[in-house]
């Protein structure tokens, strides 16, 4: 197998970097990079019928991932994650089509596997040797777990009242747990001081090239488990908004390779009531998100008053003609027992939200009940039991 990465392009000012290089955002506008492809030659060589008998991870699509040498990847057997029926729950929503892509069946228990398992991976191949990064949550355990897969450092800068389990998995994966009082905002800045006393790369959400290649891979996966159609929707938790524009990313990369059509699906982002920087940006026709103050909800993935990423997550819901929602946690606690008691899966806070957003926008006249719909639960439950009551 061979990647097609050719260099990597600043999303904003569209300037140019060499790929071979660690590198984390543009040096002359300081927004986000991607990872770009030589498409014209992966399009010649590189095919649907390729995936034939590959193993049923992400990395089966590595000709359009960043590590150029297999033996770079660190895998725990991330991706692939199974997309089931929701007939019961459809029914109680009013859909006739509803279905739940379960991230919570990752390693690590959540979709941050994905992100990581890229990340650790091409940090690896530039022979980075110490990682940092702020997490909510999820992403601290899956960053922890592949550092120690790959035989790297891992820092870790976290709020004190993240999830038990979410610092249970650092410490049993021997990462450095720094927790602080504050947010992820303030994590962040901590880490990023860090970064810079101690040598240490951040690969803090959308501040390197490489988490956002893993978390597309739910989009190519998407597609080629709903056999190249995707759905009419997608509804989407977001935080940091990796999930959304990878996703973005890797229907525009298909389309370019000839694998689905122009169709996509409107793609709605969901956060808390009391945490919504990007609803307010979207409701406002901002470019960008104005960040959020004092924000506090049960769902820690989406307890993020700022993203680095707002102007692409703002241009993947435009262009997609879809939008953006608040939930508060009470319809979320709520609805985490209506899918457990109909479908039997525990969604975790997150997941619950899709339910809940996808509810209203049938009731506000948004979406349709012909529409298919596609939630994402992005982790389990079973990482929130002393959140639960």
């Amino acid at each position: 197998m061979k990647s097609y990465l050719s260099y990597l392009e600043c999303t904003y000012c569209h300037q140019t970097y060499d790929a071979e290089i660690p590198q984390r955002l543009c040096n002359d506008c300081g927004k986000v990079l991607y990872s770009r492809y030589d498409i014209d030659n992966a399009k010649k060589n590189f095919s649907i019928g390729d995936l034939s008998g590959r193993a049923p991870n992400m990395w089966r699509y590595f000709e359009m991932l960043p590590v150029l040498n297999v033996a770079n990847v660190v895998t725990l057997g991330e991706g692939f994650t199974p997309i089931f029926d929701a007939p019961r729950l459809g029914g109680r929503l009013g859909y006739r089509v509803l279905n739940i892509k379960d991230e919570g069946l990752n390693p690590t228990a959540s979709f941050k596997a994905r992100g990581l398992s890229a990340a650790v991976s091409k940090a690896k191949e530039l022979g980075i040797k110490k990682l940092t990064m702020p997490s909510a949550g999820n992403a601290a355990g899956a960053m922890s777990s592949y550092a120690a897969k790959a035989g790297l450092e891992a820092h870790i800068f976290m709020p004190k009242d993240a999830p038990d389990s979410n610092k249970i998995e650092v410490d049993i994966t021997g990462g450095n747990l720094t927790l602080i009082d504050g947010l992820i905002s303030d994590a962040g800045i901590i880490s990023r001081e860090k970064a810079a006393q101690m040598d240490l790369f951040d690969v803090s959400t959308l501040q390197e090239p490489y988490r956002v290649e893993g978390k597309k891979t739910m989009g190519y996966e998407i597609a080629e488990q709903l056999d190249w159609d995707l759905p009419d929707v997608i509804i989407y938790p977001t935080g940091g908004g990796t999930g959304i524009v990878g996703m973005w990313k890797a229907f525009q990369e298909m389309e370019d390779l000839g694998w689905i059509s122009n169709k996509r699906p409107k793609m709605f982002a969901v956060q808390s009531e009391n945490c919504a920087p990007i609803v307010r940006a979207f409701e406002l026709d901002q470019e960008f998100a104005d960040p959020w103050e004092n924000a506090k909800t049960l769902a820690s993935g989406i307890r993020v008053p700022s993203a680095i990423g707002d102007y692409l997550i703002l241009n993947s819901l435009r262009e997609s003609e879809g939008g953006a929602i608040t939930v508060s946690d009470e319809e979320i606690l709520a609805m985490m027992r209506v899918v457990g008691s109909l479908e039997g899966l525990f969604l975790c806070p997150e997941g619950a939200a899709t339910a809940v957003a996808a509810q209203h926008l049938l009731q506000s006249g948004i979406l349709s009940e012909d529409e298919k719909v596609l939630l994402l639960n992005t982790g389990t439950g079973l990482k929130y039991l002393d959140m639960i009551k």
